[in-house]
């Protein structure tokens, strides 16, 4: 499995890096992980790029020091701070009918790299979450979310998870939200730090790397 770790200069090479990560794996056979600590910036989904107030909210993030992009995985804006650790697992030639089995490996992996840090975390997550999905992890709040893509011969997983500083993620995701219409609550955003683990993100970013490529 190749592994990269680094964050490129700027937010766009980060998405070329990743990119570029995928298409070596497709085209050599072999998977490949990806584990680092993206730039500070808001990520948007689909849903929210169709939604009136969706302007608003990006000039919100903005001028508040977290530029938006909109991204192809994932569903509801996730704000990153510069803490907050990005992953992205490709596994070339997937059963595309897997999605599922696909979803509880990862979730595994997931729990296993926050065990090894003092994390008891467990599936689900709070209402009124940032980003609501089905797959995700909780301790003391929503900590992590995982989604997943898949393409004609590469199944794509993603997780983000948060490291620490939910108190700024609570903050600039409140105002996106409310201007995206969705519900969401604060209190509800968790991090590792909150649920008793480390606040190194270089710490968190080695167990992961460990479970994922166990």
């Amino acid at each position: 499995m190749r592994v990269l770790r680094d964050r490129a200069e700027t937010i766009a090479a980060d998405n070329e890096r990743t990119a570029a990560l995928v298409k070596q794996a497709t085209k050599s056979g072999e998977p490949a992980l990806r584990v680092w600590t993206p730039h500070q910036h808001v990520a948007f989904g689909r849903r929210d790029a169709r939604t009136e107030g969706y302007d608003r909210a990006r000039r919100y993030a903005e001028r508040h020091g977290y530029p938006a992009i909109e991204r192809e995985v994932g569903g509801r804006a996730v704000a990153f701070t510069g803490s907050t650790i990005a992953v992205v697992h490709a596994m070339p030639d997937a059963d595309r009918t897997a999605i599922q089995s696909r979803y509880e490996r990862a979730s595994d992996r997931l729990r296993d790299a926050l065990t090894s840090l003092g994390v008891d975390a467990r599936e689900g997550e709070p209402d009124r979450s940032f980003c609501p999905g089905t797959h995700s992890l909780q301790a003391g709040g929503k900590l992590a979310g995982l989604a997943q893509r898949v393409h004609q011969s590469v199944a794509l997983t993603s997780a983000v998870v948060l490291v620490r500083d939910h108190d700024a993620v609570a903050e600039v995701l409140g105002p996106v939200y409310d201007e995206l219409g969705v519900p969401f609550d604060p209190d509800t955003v968790g991090s590792v730090a909150r649920a008793g683990g480390p606040t190194d993100p270089e710490r968190v970013c080695d167990a992961l790397v460990d479970a994922f490529s166990a």
